[in-house]
């Protein structure tokens, strides 16, 4: 396995999902309009809740692009990676509203996995990813996440320490 793909690939998905919550931070309530707009399923919850923005979505998509182009790729691959996470992500949250789970709610792996793993399947061939990196890279992103939620809530950027 190539190492440095590998931490390549975790750069990327971690601007993607790192950006959103950089934006929070530094623009507050600024721009921060609901992805579902506020409207709920037929259970009568949100469809995804009032974290996921398309602030959080727009910052991912600039941040994972950026990195993409200084890493040496082209930007449209990094744009990509952003909005399939995104897509994983709120994915994530749509299944945690229909169980009953509140916004901002843990789920332990739901909330890591399909973030990542999501875009390396579908760059899988683009970036000749074998299967053995595919998985190397969403359990080191895994782990990564939860470590870094914690460093991230004991810094007070985090609201709670997933």
């Amino acid at each position: 396995m190539d190492a440095v793909q590998i931490f390549t690939l975790l750069l990327l998905l971690g601007a993607a999902n790192g950006a959103p919550l950089a934006a929070t931070k530094l623009l507050r309530q600024r721009f921060s309009q609901p992805v579902d707009g506020g409207r709920c399923f037929v259970d009568g919850r949100p469809l995804f809740g009032p974290s996921k923005t398309w602030r959080g979505i727009v910052s991912a998509c600039a941040a994972t692009a950026m990195v993409a182009w200084v890493l040496g790729f082209d930007w449209q691959l990094g744009l990509g990676i952003a909005l399939l996470s995104m897509v994983g992500d709120l994915a994530s949250s749509f299944i945690k509203r229909r169980i009953g789970m509140g916004s901002s709610g843990m789920a332990l792996g739901l909330d890591q996995i399909p973030e990542a793993l999501l875009p390396l399947l579908v760059y899988a061939h683009r970036l000749e990813l074998s299967t053995g990196e595919i998985v190397v890279t969403v359990a080191i992103f895994f782990v990564a996440e939860l470590i870094l939620s914690r460093i991230l809530y004991a810094l007070h950027w985090r609201d709670r320490p997933y």
